[in-house]
């Protein structure tokens, strides 16, 4: 079975500034999860190593350099599907988590599938994950030269800054593995949960079927359903790159909903489409021997 591995680092209008980081940021982590596969380890293990290197990047909307909501703070939501299994853990709202996809995948592992704030923040308590200062995402915030901290953030335009990240990875058992991670968009409402934590709309995996991440306009990809379409599509016997290109146009052009998501099918083809002036991206299948980086 052949191993691929496909990240994204969010889709919107990418400030030409950003753009260097936000390739190379996804370079790091395709190579990252990749060097996991490669060794042998399995599609779990390959997208936690690489959606905890995004979340560890400043460049991008997901751990350390989230987004603020309209009161001046981070809320952060994550999810994750093992294809093989069809388990789910996700987490919204937590504030005090600098890797919320570990605290996701903590879920996946309880009889939960969805864990809110300070119930998602209990569990993280019992497994060792730490807590941190949750001002730790606000100086992190203020430290991005092309966003500066608002006095007030109510009202302000979301497109300032991207980087929902998500990753995909197919392993050499054929297992699949989807995972999300974002800090939502700037100056979002308090208590605003979008696509990123909900299964089927903004991210799925399913073996023999294939995995996909999600990244956008959150509730439009929601009432679309949006993984769940290209999934759909991939059971019809579309390949990955017709099946993500047909999805994000039916989301454009039913419901005016941008983004752009990563695919990934049960041979290891890979795919990818957007709607936006942008999306960072970057994967490894077979045969490479450095990472396909796009912007």
């Amino acid at each position: 079975m052949p191993i691929a591995l496909i990240v994204h680092g969010g889709a919107g209008a990418i400030a030409p500034q950003r753009q260097a980081a936000a390739r190379q940021g996804c370079a790091a982590a395709a190579r990252i999860g990749w060097e996991v596969l490669r060794q042998g380890h399995s599609a779990m293990e390959a997208v936690m190593a690489a959606v905890v290197a995004l979340e560890d990047d400043p460049t991008f909307n997901a751990g350390t350099g989230a987004v603020l909501t309209a009161a001046g703070h981070a809320e952060l939501d994550a999810g994750i599907m093992d294809g093989a299994t069809l388990g789910v853990g996700a987490v919204a709202g937590v504030r005090r988590i600098q890797n919320p996809i570990l605290l996701a995948q903590a879920v996946l592992a309880s009889p939960q599938v969805l864990l809110l704030g300070e119930g998602a923040e209990a569990l993280a308590a019992t497994q060792g994950i730490p807590f941190i200062d949750p001002m730790h995402f606000v100086q992190s915030y203020q430290r991005m030269p092309s966003q500066p901290l608002p006095a007030d953030a109510s009202g302000l335009d979301h497109e300032g800054k991207h980087g929902t990240v998500g990753a995909v990875a197919l392993d050499a058992a054929g297992h699949i593995v989807a995972a999300a991670s974002t800090g939502g968009y700037l100056g979002k409402p308090e208590g605003r949960v979008g696509d990123t934590p909900i299964a089927g709309a903004g991210f799925y995996a399913e073996d023999g079927v294939g995995g996909i991440a999600c990244t956008g306009d959150g509730e439009a990809f929601i009432r679309m359903q949006v993984a769940r379409r290209v999934a759909e599509a991939l059971g019809r016997g579309m390949d990955a790159q017709a099946a993500a290109s047909q999805v994000i146009n039916v989301v454009q052009t039913r419901i005016g909903g941008t983004g752009g998501l990563i695919v990934i099918d049960a041979t290891g083809r890979v795919g990818f489409a957007r709607s936006t002036v942008n999306m960072s991206y970057a994967y490894f299948t077979e045969g490479l021997s450095a990472p396909v980086v796009g912007i």
